[in-house]
């Protein structure tokens, strides 16, 4: 069944020690749906000013994302520059222009309010609440988030947790959130704060998953080069939320297997700038990677 995606599109800056990419598309929204859209259709929700490359909208519109729900707005799209030096996983932001993104309100089209699968894709906690608002009560909601919004947004974080059943962040986002040093300890108190399910991203070192049952942890799918790091989180979110919308249910076992294909997902991603990777592999080499995976998880 159909996955529903909302969050940012943007075009990025990005620097590594591998190179330079300039002004190519990106966005949280963009990186998970095009990850997702491996495993089934997919409905975008977002916002692009109208320097929107004809060719950026024929990337997602082959990748079977549905796009009824992308606004247009005259200006200039949303962008972010950045550099990693050093440590991967950290990114320098060297600078961010919000231009169509400042005053964007998400509206769903009346044929994405059905989704029984929701992404919340990094976005102000306020606009995550307003796509709750307009999707079923009983669809499964899953959201990501960033220090920026913990710092600056407490109240509108907390309201959120409340109304998702699962939140997805990586190591930094759970420390901050819960003040817990152990990350064991933060994954568990952020059950208090309402979702029923905690994923945290531990970039090249795993993942983790707690519910008030059961905890699982998988390591990542070993690169021997990242080229750019950039929406790697997002890409293994959309790995996830793709194969659970396949399967079409949320239990321990498809869990720990959407937890696999997020991962593997990820880490083609990394393999180039951009959604290069994306443009160049189709189902069935994640799906041979997968299966070398699940080699590596059965015999260390």
């Amino acid at each position: 069944m159909a996955l529903l995606v909302v969050g940012t599109l943007a075009y990025d800056s990005v620097e590594t020690p591998s190179g330079k990419a300039d002004d190519v598309l990106g966005g949280a929204a963009t990186y998970c749906a095009c990850a997702a859209a491996f495993f089934g259709p997919v409905r975008l929700v977002g916002v692009v000013g109208s320097d929107f490359r004809p060719e950026d909208r024929r990337l997602l519109e082959d990748k079977n994302i549905d796009l009824e729900g992308l606004s247009i707005t005259e200006g200039q799209s949303f962008r972010w520059a950045g550099r990693y030096v050093g440590d991967l996983s950290v990114a320098e932001t060297l600078g961010t222009q919000l231009n169509v993104l400042e005053g964007y309100e998400p509206h769903l089209p009346a044929s994405y309010r059905d989704s029984r699968f929701v992404f919340l894709a990094n976005s102000p906690p306020a606009l995550q609440s307003l796509v709750v608002d307009q999707v079923d009560d009983d669809a499964f909601k899953v959201m990501d988030t960033m220090n920026l919004w913990i710092d600056t947004t407490w109240d509108d974080l907390l309201a959120i947790l409340k109304r998702v059943d699962m939140l997805i962040l990586n190591d930094q986002e759970a420390r901050s959130i819960t003040k817990e040093h152990s990350l064991i300890r933060a994954g568990r108190k952020l059950l208090d704060f309402g979702p029923d399910l905690v994923m945290v991203k531990k970039g090249e070192h795993g993942a983790f998953l707690w519910s008030k049952d059961f905890f699982y942890a998988i390591p990542a799918y070993p690169i021997e080069e990242v080229v750019d790091p950039t929406g790697a989180g997002d890409s293994f979110a959309g790995g996830v939320m793709g194969h659970l919308a396949q399967a079409g249910e949320v239990t321990p076992e498809q869990l720990r297997r959407a937890m696999i294909y997020g991962s593997v997902v990820a880490s083609f991603n990394v393999e180039d700038f951009s959604l290069n990777r994306f443009r160049q592999i189709e189902r069935h080499d994640i799906d041979a990677r997968y299966q070398e995976f699940l080699g590596f998880i059965a015999h260390p």
